[in-house]
């Protein structure tokens, strides 16, 4: 993809960061899962169950950790609809805001900043 086109698409994305109507703003628990509220917009090298690699636009909603596996939960704006990645599957990932490229140790990447994000919510609604 040539370079401002990249530029162009993750602008653009940056701009939907905005938690939607329907984003969650809490964590909860889903049967086995514990979902945590994460908020990115975020550039993924993915490779599919069938071992195909992808390159993906997320605007990411949602941090599921269950038995075994983690989800990555948001908007995959190649097809405009709502997708779970497994983090295990992501090979790397670059965050839109920041520029900032995660090639090692992704999932740490992702539980720290929904740690960081629920204690940023938190000190916002102490404020409030």
């Amino acid at each position: 993809m040539n370079s401002h086109i990249r530029c162009m698409t993750l602008t653009h994305a940056t701009t939907l960061l905005k938690p939607g109507r329907n984003a969650p703003n809490e964590e909860r628990i889903e049967g086995n899962w514990h979902v945590y509220p994460f908020e990115a917009a975020l550039e993924i090298d993915y490779v599919d169950q069938a071992g195909n690699p992808t390159r993906r636009w997320v605007i990411a909603r949602e941090l599921k950790v269950g038995p075994g596996k983690m989800l990555l939960g948001g908007i995959d704006m190649s097809d405009d609809g709502y997708r779970g990645f497994r983090v295990d599957r992501i090979e790397r990932l670059e965050d839109a805001e920041t520029g900032l490229v995660v090639d090692r140790n992704i999932l740490d990447w992702l539980v720290k900043r929904a740690e960081r994000q629920a204690k940023e919510r938190r000190k916002a609604l102490r404020n409030a």
